[in-house]
């Protein structure tokens, strides 16, 4: 069989709201799509494997970004090489923040990023906290017919991002917050890299952005993808009850 291999980047520190879910989500996925999977786990110090396919990572506390911060700036050249690359990545919160230039704490000290975001994210006074949908394109740019579908997730943070020009949000706010509270943006994409504040997890709620992933990193290892038929009334019903849940 296929193999594709999925890196989660420092599970440990950066996992606060169950993330480590959408790893479980695309090993199963990609195993109904017919593909075995190696899961690669990367802490800081360790040596980077770069033959990644699928590169994830979760949020954590301003404490644990402080832990990674040294490390990923260290890595964040050959995170920008895969990037460019096309390798598809998904991160959440925490590092979707540090893919971006940098975050500055309520105390005003600075995590610097690595900047594949053209953003950055300054502490707000409240949090932001509640169910969110948003509209997103997640087909690539490539695509003939791009793929616009409600993504479906609940944020949970203090974080303020905020876009410069030239980059793309995830998607449009539909109800909720999103990047900031104020100009209708959520996440941000660069690439194949998607970046957001939905948790959830957010994968298995939105299984065609898992299967997204998976068929981002297929055709650019393998050529080609032929998806099978999934059954997912399971993952249907749950979000249809998160789109009636209160804000």
């Amino acid at each position: 069989m296929k193999t594709l291999k999925i890196m989660c980047l420092y599970p440990n520190e950066m996992n606060i709201y169950g993330d480590h879910g959408n790893l479980l989500a695309l090993q199963k996925r990609a195993e109904w799509h017919g593909f075995d999977t190696e899961y690669i786990q990367h802490e800081p110090n360790k040596k980077f494997d770069t033959s990644a396919d699928i590169i994830i990572g979760g949020g954590g506390q301003d404490s644990g970004q402080d832990k990674i911060q040294a490390d990923l700036l260290k890595n964040g050249a050959a995170l920008h090489k895969l990037a460019a690359a096309g390798t598809p990545m998904l991160m959440i919160c925490g590092l979707y923040q540090l893919f971006g230039h940098y975050f500055e704490t309520h105390a005003g000290h600075h995590i610097d990023g690595i900047g594949i975001f053209d953003a950055w994210t300054k502490a707000g006074p409240t949090r932001l906290i509640g169910n969110i949908i948003i509209e997103a394109v997640i087909a690539s740019e490539s695509e003939a017919i791009p793929n616009k579908i409600e993504i479906i997730g609940y944020e949970n943070h203090s974080g303020l991002t905020y876009l410069n020009k030239a980059q793309k949000a995830f998607g449009k706010v539909v109800k909720g917050a999103g990047n900031n509270g104020s100009d209708g943006t959520e996440g941000a994409r660069t690439n194949n890299v998607f970046g957001s504040y939905l948790h959830g997890p957010i994968l298995p709620k939105n299984p065609a952005l898992a299967d997204e992933l998976i068929r981002l990193a297929a055709i650019k290892k393998f050529g080609s993808f032929e998806p099978k038929e999934i059954d997912d009334t399971l993952a249907t019903k749950a979000r249809d009850i998160a789109t009636t849940r209160p804000r």
